[in-house]
């Protein structure tokens, strides 16, 4: 495995998709000159986040193709942390990991990891796994995550999360409310419905988990984009950096605590 920055000579890694600004109060940001100019200034903070998000994208891509069941959770933590600390040439604080693997089964929609000394838990053929990776180099966090099923009966079910977290990404912007985003996940993901065993459900966003805004070091920085319609007028604002993030059930689309904490942060107050 080769570091990010050793196969792209002088900080020219992949952009990935770009999506243009849709909303009329925003368009201009594309054609402004003085916009593209005031953009240049940050040329290097963008290659540290498309450096992180390349490893991410590596990592990924490694992952899909070699997981399979029979194998733990353990196993598969390892290999993700890791292609991250090789890829990114792990130095401390200064870049690694952007938070702990998240491995989540079935009911548990997020925020689960193997714990030392915890029952090892065997990834089976009908289970449906979340797998949360965060990246980050100087503090800035690349939050990405995906969904791997290999009984294909819960595909419709995937194919609607991504779809729903592709309108969220797409509707957001620039003073766009966060209400208006949430709304938009919602329309989308409440449009599918998934047939398993015999019984058709419909899909449903997870109303109480949301998506984030990110700071330097901090996951979590204070804003919460929602993924259903809501009331909230908070408008995202330029400079900042959001994970867009929908979730999709089956259930009654509400989640509650439930087992051992396996997630810590250092409190940046």
């Amino acid at each position: 495995t080769i570091p990010v920055q050793d196969l792209f000579k002088g900080q020219q890694y992949p952009e990935g998709q770009i999506i243009n600004y849709h909303q009329d109060f925003n368009t201009y940001r594309t054609t402004s000159e003085e916009k593209k100019t005031l953009d240049r200034a940050y040329d290097q903070l963008y290659a540290e986040i498309r450096e992180a998000a390349e490893a991410h994208r590596e990592v990924r891509s490694d992952i899909m193709k070699w997981i399979k069941p029979g194998l733990t959770l353990t196993e598969i933590a390892e290999r993700i942390e890791t292609g991250t600390k090789t890829l990114l040439k792990a130095d401390g604080l200064k870049r690694g990991w952007g938070f702990p693997t998240g491995l989540s089964i079935n009911h548990c929609a997020a925020h689960h990891t193997p714990n030392p000394k915890d029952k090892p838990i065997i990834l089976q053929h009908d289970d449906v796994l979340k797998i949360d990776i965060g990246t980050h180099i100087n503090g800035h966090i690349v939050d990405c995550a995906f969904t791997v099923a290999f009984n294909d009966k819960y595909q419709p079910l995937l194919d609607a999360v991504r779809a729903a977290t592709e309108a969220g990404i797409k509707a957001s912007g620039i003073d766009v409310r966060l209400c208006d985003v949430g709304a938009e996940i919602q329309e989308v993901m409440e449009s599918y419905e998934v047939t398993i065993n015999g019984r058709t459900y419909p899909v449903k966003p997870i109303r109480n988990l949301n998506g984030h805004n990110i700071a330097p070091y901090r996951i979590h920085a204070g804003k919460s984009v929602p993924i259903v319609k809501n009331s909230d007028q908070t408008k995202m604002e330029e400079g900042e950096f959001y994970a867009i993030e929908t979730f999709g059930s089956t259930g009654k689309g509400y989640v509650e605590e439930e087992g051992d904490s396996s997630h810590f942060m250092k409190d940046p107050d």
